[in-house]
C-alpha cells in the first residue's frame, strides 16, 4: 500500500514523455542516424578495397579467402555469445541445414560473383547494379509468390533498371564485353542475396537477426576457404604483396564486421525504413571513393543512372509488399 508522501505526489501518465525520455529518444535517433550512416559507407568501401587489391595482381578468390580469415574470428565470436544468452531457443536440424544454404547463397556465392565481378566492371557500376536488391526482392515476389505490384513499385523497377542501363551503356563504350560479363556477375550476386533476403523471413524470426547474420557468415568463411585451399597452393597466402594484407585487414574489419553490426544498431534505434533510406548515402559514397582513390571519374550519363536508381529504390523502401494475389485452387470447395 502507497505511503502518504508517496500517494501526494502527482503522478505521470503513462503516456506522458519527460525532457530526459525526450533527451533520450533523440540521442537514440542521432546515432542510429550515425550507425546506418557508418555502416552504407563502409560496407561501399569493400568495391574500393578490392579494386585496389587487384593493382597488385591478386585474384578473387585469393582476396575474398583474406577477407574471410579474418572476418571469421568476430563471427564465430558473436555466434558463440549469441547462443548462449538466456531464453535462446536451439537451432533444429532443420533449421540449421537453411542456415547453411541461406549462408551459403547469400554470403559465400554472393560475395565470389561480387569480388570476380570486381574484375571487370568499375567500382560505381557495380554498387548500382547491387543497389537494385530490394527491387529484385520484389520481383521475386511477384513471379514466385505471386505477390501484386503496385503503380509505384512499377515506377521504381522502371527508374532502377532504366538507371542501370544507363549507367551500363555508358561503361560499356569502354570495356565492352568484359563490362557485360561483369555486370551480369555482380547482378547474379545480387539475386543470390536476394534470394537469402527472401528465404530467411520466418527464420530470423525464430533465430534471430545476430544470430542469423553470425551464423551464415561463418559457414560463407568456411565455404570461401575451402574453395581457396582446393584451387589454390596454402603458400600463396604467405607470398603476397605487404599492402595486400593491409588491405585485407580492412576489407574484414572496417568493410564486413563492423558495418554489419552497425547497420544492425541502426535498426533497432530507427526502424528498418529509415535505415534503409540513410543507407542511400552508399552508392554516393561508392563514387566518391572511386573517383579518389580509383581515378574512376563519373561522366554524365553516370550520374543521371545513379539518381535513377536511388530514387526507385526510394519508392520501393516507402511501400509494402501487396498480399499474394488469390488463387482459383485456394478458394474453399463447396459442399456437394
Amino acid at each position: 500500500m502507497p505511503s502518504t508522501a508517496e500517494s501526494s505526489q502527482p503522478r505521470i501518465p503513462s503516456s506522458a514523455t519527460t525532457p530526459l525520455d525526450g533527451a533520450a529518444k533523440l540521442s537514440a535517433n542521432l546515432s542510429g542516424v550515425v550507425l546506418a550512416a557508418f555502416g552504407a559507407i563502409a560496407f561501399s568501401g569493400k568495391a574500393i578495397i578490392v579494386k585496389l587489391g587487384y593493382r597488385h595482381g591478386v585474384d578473387a578468390i585469393t582476396l575474398i579467402a583474406l577477407r574471410m580469415a579474418v572476418a571469421l574470428p568476430f563471427f564465430a565470436a558473436v555466434a558463440w555469445f549469441a547462443s548462449r544468452r538466456p531464453g535462446v531457443v536451439p537451432l533444429s536440424a532443420a533449421d540449421r541445414g537453411k542456415i547453411a544454404v541461406l549462408g551459403f547463397l547469400g554470403y559465400y556465392l554472393a560475395s565470389y560473383l561480387d569480388f570476380v565481378g570486381l574484375e571487370y566492371v568499375s567500382a560505381s557500376l557495380e554498387r548500382l547494379i547491387l543497389y537494385l536488391n530490394p527491387t529484385i526482392v520484389l520481383l521475386i515476389g511477384l513471379f514466385f509468390f505471386g505477390r501484386r505490384v503496385s503503380g509505384p513499385q512499377i515506377l521504381a523497377l522502371l527508374l532502377g533498371y532504366g538507371g542501370v542501363v544507363i549507367a551500363f551503356v555508358h561503361d560499356f563504350h569502354f570495356g565492352g564485353r568484359d563490362i557485360a560479363l561483369g555486370s551480369a556477375l555482380v547482378f547474379g550476386s545480387a539475386f543470390a542475396y536476394a534470394i537469402y533476403l527472401v528465404g530467411c523471413g520466418e527464420l530470423l524470426r525464430r533465430v534471430g537477426a545476430v544470430r542469423l547474420t553470425a551464423y551464415g557468415s561463418c559457414i560463407a568463411a568456411l565455404c570461401c576457404l575451402l574453395h581457396f585451399a582446393l584451387t589454390r597452393p596454402f603458400e600463396l597466402l604467405l607470398a603476397l604483396p605487404a599492402p595486400v594484407y593491409t588491405l585485407s585487414l580492412l576489407n574484414g574489419t572496417l568493410c564486413t564486421v563492423i558495418p554489419v553490426f552497425a547497420v544492425m544498431m541502426a535498426v533497432d534505434r530507427l526502424g528498418a525504413s529509415v535505415a534503409s533510406q540513410i543507407g542511400m548515402i552508399g552508392p554516393v559514397s561508392t563514387i566518391v571513393l572511386a573517383d579518389v582513390l580509383l581515378g574512376e571519374h563519373m561522366g554524365p550519363l553516370q550520374i543521371l543512372g545513379t539518381v535513377l536508381v536511388m530514387a526507385g529504390v526510394f519508392i520501393v523502401s516507402q511501400h509494402k509488399a501487396a498480399p499474394p494475389v488469390p488463387r482459383p485452387h485456394s478458394t474453399t470447395r463447396r459442399s456437394k
